[in-house]
């Protein structure tokens, strides 16, 4: 069965950057290409954009930061709850889109906007929920509060792998706040982003308050630091590399912006002896195999026990190998394209790296489906992967799943935390007391326990270590949106 991808709303293609309430083009004219990764076919243009609109939104931001802030916490909501309603009525619109220009299956991309919607209904909520603290004064006639403020202009800069759900999951707070935001997609998906902000428009949020610029990788470099050397900018959200969260920290550092940084991982996925086999089997798929393995929570190492280790890869064999590749236009595709070249390339020369270090290759490991298009890899499972290849320390981002041996509980634990990285990591035991001793020993952000899809609105999400700092998602997401000032009253006798 083939699917139809066309909008059945043709405006919510938009061409243009969203600054001041207006859709204007980039001020040199210039265009950027947006690409379907399954077939290389042209989805539409849109600006690509220079140090001077980024400022221009800088200035929007700024101006319309006075009225937003004061505006009740109320009427935020309200407008929030109304952005929610139309990402809902819109959802099969919006999924169509990101499968156009993302590559993941129809289903992933109407589960996206869904997930995307659920971000923007739980900061609408959170927004009439912020409370500050009436403190105890140590002596007579004074009055002590701590009140939280909103940080002020936001700059967020998103990844291509989940175009709706990250902006969605950087906005929605910042706006509930009472921020004003500048926004810069990816380069490969901007058009879900312009999407989502055109409802947001529609929902009848102010002028100024969200603006968005879109820019090609060669020129990301002068819009970004537009915003860092700009000292009314007091925050950047950032979803991307460690090396580009690193870069963006020094320059902060001139202006003291706040910082939120989810950045690189290489998440272990541990199965003992003494695990549901079968349950550690989904888990990993659900957590490994999701969006073609490109998700930054994504198992890039699976530990599996002696004991269990021959069983566990083949039951694992059998699962990947039934996968079917295609685009998204075929109803029953459950992996999609790569983002780009770049990927593939990455995604192979891991593989062929692991066999000629003595990997066995079980499922997959090479282009499948190249006449109709160039991006598409085999689901991948590879056997006897040790701690000398590039899988072990190098994020694949791909459907690749490295499968490591080892014996035991302490072994596992120093090999699993031997990394920079600590944003996720998994875990699959029946036995409660190893279930909480592991669940203190990994030194990641996140941990599923017996549980493959870990992501929630309700659940802070963030890293440690090199993997970034911050939270979103959660009221501690909010949190990461607002400072704190301390109020004192005296002579009051």
């Amino acid at each position: 069965m083939t699917l139809d991808l066309t909008l059945q709303r043709a405006d919510l293609l938009c061409a243009q950057n969203f600054i001041n309430g207006e859709w204007t083009a980039a001020a040199s004219g210039a265009r950027l290409a947006v690409l379907n990764p399954a077939d290389q076919s042209l989805i539409g243009q849109v600006p690509d954009s220079a140090a001077v609109d980024a400022q221009a939104a800088a200035d929007a931001a700024a101006a319309a930061l006075v009225g937003w802030r004061a505006t009740p916490a109320r009427q935020r909501a309200q407008v929030i709850k109304r952005w929610h309603a139309l990402i809902l009525a819109h959802q099969d619109d919006l999924g169509r889109l990101i499968s156009r220009e993302q590559g993941k299956p129809l289903a992933e991309g109407r589960g996206e906007v869904q997930y995307a919607a659920s971000y923007v209904e739980w900061f609408a909520e959170e927004a009439t929920r912020i409370c500050g603290d009436v403190i105890a004064a140590p002596v007579s006639g004074r009055r002590m509060l701590a009140v939280k403020e909103p940080v002020g202009v936001v700059a967020v800069i998103t990844p291509w792998n989940f175009p709706a759900a990250m902006i969605a999951r950087k906005i929605a707070p910042a706006l509930a706040a009472g921020c004003t935001v500048v926004a810069k997609p990816a380069e490969d998906t901007p058009l879900t982003a312009l999407a989502l902000v055109r409802l947001a428009q529609e929902a009848g949020l102010p002028a100024g308050v969200l603006n968005i610029v879109c820019a090609s990788r060669a020129q990301t470099p002068a819009v970004v630091d537009a915003w860092l050397a700009d000292a009314r900018v007091r925050k950047i959200s950032f979803t991307g590399s460690t090396p580009v969260g690193k870069h963006l920290a020094r320059e902060a550092a001139a202006t003291l912006k706040k910082l939120s940084l989810e950045l690189g991982g290489n998440a272990p996925f541990i199965v003992f002896d003494d695990a549901d086999l079968g349950a550690a089997v989904t888990g990993l798929m659900q957590a490994k195999f999701r969006n073609g393995g490109q998700t930054c929570v994504c198992p890039n190492r699976v530990f599996v026990q002696d004991a269990v280790y021959e069983r566990f890869a083949a039951l694992l064999s059998i699962q990947v190998a039934a996968l079917k590749v295609g685009p998204a236009t075929e109803a029953d595709a459950q992996i999609g394209p790569m983002i780009n070249a770049r990927a593939v390339e990455k995604i192979l020369r891991h593989v062929d790296d692991a066999v000629s270090r003595g990997a066995r290759l079980l499922v997959g490991g090479r282009r499948v489906r190249e006449a109709s298009g160039p991006h598409f890899v085999a689901p991948t499972v590879l056997a006897d992967a040790t701690a000398d290849m590039l899988l072990a320390s190098e994020e694949t981002f791909g459907p690749v799943a490295a499968l490591f041996r080892f014996h035991d509980e302490a072994e596992v634990i120093a090999q699993t935390n031997d990394t920079p990285f600590g944003l996720a990591g998994y875990f699959y035991s029946e036995n409660s007391s190893r279930i909480w001793r592991m669940a203190d020993a990994l030194e990641t952000g996140i941990v599923g326990i017996n549980e493959g899809a870990i992501a929630s609105e309700a659940a802070p999400f963030g890293g440690v270590k090199e993997s970034g700092y911050g939270r979103e998602g959660s009221r501690h997401g909010l949190d990461d949106y607002m400072h704190i000032k301390y109020l004192c009253q005296g002579n009051l006798q």
